[in-house]
């Protein structure tokens, strides 16, 4: 998986082929076919273990926000700084694109939003208990798109460092949760 994402992520999903792959991760062809049914697998599995990793952090964000280790405005710079480490960000561009193309993919990724909003919901709810109902489903669309959008920031060549820019993007999501009713 580790050869995938940097041959994905330097070449592109439909440009790497799978003898490539199978030299960089030092195995064969064959091998890669007896785990996988073809690269489709390989992105399918690499999107599960991105989305089993996010809600790990998410766990852990939650676990200290309950233990009192945090603020919720601590949650969300520590989730915004989670989000803009991400070494393989070309790959999530491909694997978005490929998204619109392959209805499996799609899938995998609404089923990874899916999975985030409960937690999403949850932060919201600490920053203004009286979300509810539709209040409450655009709050978490809001912050699922800062996710995404602070998750593929490096071309727009930001001209502050991932520090402050999470530091003032959790303090605005925090304030506009606070002024929803």
């Amino acid at each position: 998986m580790g050869a995938a994402r940097n041959l994905f992520a330097a070449n592109g999903f439909h440009q790497t082929a799978m003898a490539e792959l199978a030299a960089a991760a030092q195995v064969s062809v064959g091998q890669i076919y007896r785990l996988f049914k073809g690269k489709e697998d390989i992105i399918e599995a690499i999107v599960q273990a991105d989305a089993q990793e996010r809600e790990r952090t998410i766990q852990h964000l939650q676990d200290r926000l309950d233990a009192g280790d945090i603020s919720v405005e601590q949650t969300f710079e520590l989730l915004m700084l989670d989000v803009m480490d991400n070494p393989h960000e070309a790959l999530s561009f491909d694997i978005l694109a490929e998204g619109f193309r392959n209805g499996r993919v799609a899938d995998m990724i609404a089923d990874m939003c899916n999975g985030l909003r409960k937690s999403l919901s949850d932060f919201a709810c600490l920053a203004n208990p009286g979300l509810s109902g539709e209040a409450l489903k655009s709050a978490e669309e809001m912050i699922l798109a800062c996710l995404f959008g602070l998750g593929h920031r490096s071309l727009s060549r930001p001209s502050i460092n991932d520090e402050r820019t999470a530091r003032c993007a959790a303090f605005m999501i925090v304030a506009a949760l606070r002024a929803m009713k």
